[in-house]
């Protein structure tokens, strides 16, 4: 009966990359496994096997070196790759290790593997139930239960983590051992950077010698508690559980500030501790997360930029073509002089154009030009446009007045304090208000949302425009978010109130990055008084992409189709919620539709929806924004698979506990720290 100890090893760890080369006292982390595994008498041969990513050389040509045998298979299927291995090597019996786990006991494996062989049963180990420190973990089996696993479950998870089918399944035999005091909660395997510093400190402990015993470890721990306290929050066997998204998630909170670079799409907005975070592929509307699931955005579709779908294929196109023909040089691209003379075709009042990259940038041009135009600071502003320090300084001196606008919890912190009084927020629909503030200071710029969550009343749009021009005040519309939604231009069309410049972004390029800001030639003009110029303004594949979507999108009338989605949606909502006796608001243009539970569980119900969803092969939460991809089939399957979310939402409401329901945290409604 040959015994074969296999390790899996390889580059690709999502939480900690290389971590089995990782240098330890000098030597690779898997080199430290290898040399006390060997010390294990029972063990007849030690093979590693890692997986035919081409990342894994290294560690292949290491494991060589070091005389062990090294079997490349799956990346994903550990499963067939622990088979292969076996195999291979004419095992019967398999001693499974892994390699995040040099602590690993050689006397212990004895232990085990004896009790094995004293005990006639197809699997023997010291994790059912965990007693020992997680780092410790062995499990061994025969060939012929492997073969059967392998056989028999087509899971995903089984096939990933090996051994889970063998012990699930009443008809394999098994037995185990455990330790006389439950020290499972001890951490001493390496998954993240944390754990990486705590092995890190044992060896270094007991340098020059590494073949110290797992329980002078434990002894170590508690004489020198500080030398472990790295790692302690992080809970056992959590990467078995995590997708490769939520790993990278993790990862990323390490190494850049929030996690990402845009507020709406941080996990924490939706599902903290579940949601995806990545995507690997996406086309119409859906998209793959990085373990090649499927789901279909009812959602955010990349907060709103794609209204003709993921991956367009006229859109991509013309990028390629970019691409292939050189997308930067020191002349300029003739297509942004295309793409400024459709954009003023489509608003005949304006006369000039600049571009961006991003709305933020639009905006901040947008406002310099204002000003620089009027000859005036002050600005008065309803909405949100943007994270410049002229827009935040609206919270300086008091961090909620943006709040109706933007964001409760935004501290002005960074933004300098002599800005305080130049940027003054009001209230959609509320001309009073504007107009006093007009009155008491004196207002240069009037910054606004063309609609916010609802439209215009008592002809509001068209005072303000009235009160601009008695005041020489300069308008700008910020149409970023809602400009291509209603009309095939800015939403202001579909009001009839023309302002003296406005800005687009988003929906423009479907997907690539382009914003513009358009204006009248006595505003416009003002720029060159002032200096505004950045590189990548001047890169073609944005405005490329915006001519090409501006195209499809007059051709199917995509402006149209959005609009009469999202006013289904909205509907079926409302029916949802009178179906099952449940209170419900609305919020939005119609193309990006929204919706809140009259309730103080609004939150929980809405981590509740994006939880069961997601496990229905869906990304949603209380928002959709339509694209064309979008279709009726989509949209039916969508509200099919809600309504068992409703009603359960409405047991809730007359008594059932929410959070028992809820797998993790509730989501964020608003801005919060990320630790």
């Amino acid at each position: 009966m040959k015994v074969v100890a296999i390790v899996q090893a390889r580059m690709g760890s999502t939480r900690l990359p290389n971590k089995v080369m990782r240098s330890i006292v000098g030597l690779p982390m898997i080199e430290l496994l290898l040399k006390r595994l060997s010390k294990a008498k029972e063990v007849d041969q030690i093979v590693v096997a890692t997986s035919i990513d081409p990342r894994n050389e290294p560690l292949v040509e290491r494991v060589q070196q070091l005389g062990y045998a090294c079997e490349q298979g799956s990346e994903k299927d550990v499963l067939s790759r622990y088979l292969q291995a076996a195999e291979a090597h004419h095992a019967d019996v398999i001693v499974r290790i892994t390699g995040d786990c040099p602590l690993v006991d050689p006397e212990l494996v004895d232990t085990v593997i004896s009790a094995f062989k004293a005990n006639p049963v197809d699997y023997f180990s010291n994790v059912s139930p965990a007693t020992y420190p997680d780092g410790l973990d062995i499990e061994v089996f025969t060939l012929k239960a492997l073969q059967r696993s392998a056989q028999e479950s087509d899971s995903e998870y089984d096939h990933e983590h090996v051994t889970p089918y063998i012990r699930n399944q009443l008809s394999f035999s098994k037995s185990s051992i455990q330790h006389n005091e439950d020290l499972s909660a001890l951490r001493w395997t390496v998954d993240e950077l944390e754990d990486l510093q705590v092995i890190t400190h044992i060896f270094e402990h007991f340098a020059p010698d590494i073949h110290f015993s797992w329980l002078e470890v434990l002894e170590l721990q508690k004489n020198k508690p500080e030398l472990f306290l790295s790692n302690q929050t992080i809970k056992r066997n959590e990467g078995a559980t995590m997708g490769s998204g939520q790993k990278l998630w993790k990862r990323a909170k390490k190494v850049i500030p929030g996690g990402n670079m845009l507020l709406s799409k941080r996990a924490e907005m939706f599902l903290p501790d579940l949601w995806p975070a990545y995507f690997s592929k996406a086309k119409g509307c859906q998209v793959w997360d990085m373990d090649g699931n499927q789901f279909t955005d009812m959602s955010i579709m990349g907060i709103g930029t794609n209204t003709l779908g993921y991956g367009n294929e006229e859109v991509d196109a013309a990028v390629r073509s970019v691409i292939d023909t050189g997308n930067m040089s020191t002349l300029n691209a003739p297509e942004e002089v295309y793409l400024a003379e459709k954009l003023i075709e489509l608003h005949p009042w304006a006369d000039m154009v600049r571009f961006a990259r991003s709305g933020g940038e639009a905006n901040a041009i947008a406002i310099r030009i204002a000003r620089a135009a009027s000859g005036k600071d002050k600005v008065a502003v309803c909405g949100y446009h943007g994270w410049h320090d002229w827009y935040l300084s609206a919270n300086l001196g008091d961090d909620e007045n943006l709040a109706g606008h933007l964001l409760p919890g935004l501290s002005p912190k960074g933004v300098p304090s002599n800005l305080k009084g130049t940027v003054f927020p009001f209230n959609y629909n509320n001309y009073a208000e504007l107009e006093n503030l007009v009155n008491k200071h004196d207002i240069g710029v009037i910054k606004m949302e063309v609609v916010r969550n609802m439209g215009p009343e008592d002809n509001f749009l068209h005072k303000v425009r009235k009160l601009a021009t008695d005041k020489g005040i300069v308008l700008i519309f910020d149409e970023c978010t809602s400009g291509f939604r209603e009309t095939f231009g800015g939403l202001h069309k579909k009001y009839g109130v023309e302002p003296d410049m406005a800005m687009f972004g988003k929906a423009l390029g479907n997907g690539y990055a382009v914003t513009a800001t358009i204006g009248k030639k006595e505003v416009m003009e003002a720029a060159q008084s002032t200096f505004i110029s950045s590189t990548f303004w001047t890169e073609r594949i944005g405005s490329a992409a915006g001519l090409k979507t501006l195209e499809v999108m007059e051709k199917v009338k995509s402006w149209e189709t959005i609009t009469a989605t999202g006013l289904t949606i909205r509907d079926g909502w409302q029916k949802l919620a009178d179906k099952h006796e449940l209170a419900i608001s609305h919020f939005g243009l119609p193309a990006l539709t929204g919706f809140s539970f009259a309730s103080e569980k609004n939150l929980f119900y809405k981590t509740l929806i994006t939880q069961e969803m997601l496990s229905k092969g869906y990304l949603a939460s209380n928002a959709v924004y339509v694209c064309t991809e979008h279709t009726q089939q989509v949209v039916d399957a969508y509200f099919e698979n809600l309504d068992p979310i409703f009603a359960l939402i409405k047991e809730c409401e007359e008594g059932r506990d929410v959070e028992a329901l809820l797998k993790g945290p509730v989501c964020h409604g608003g801005f919060k720290r990320l630790n």
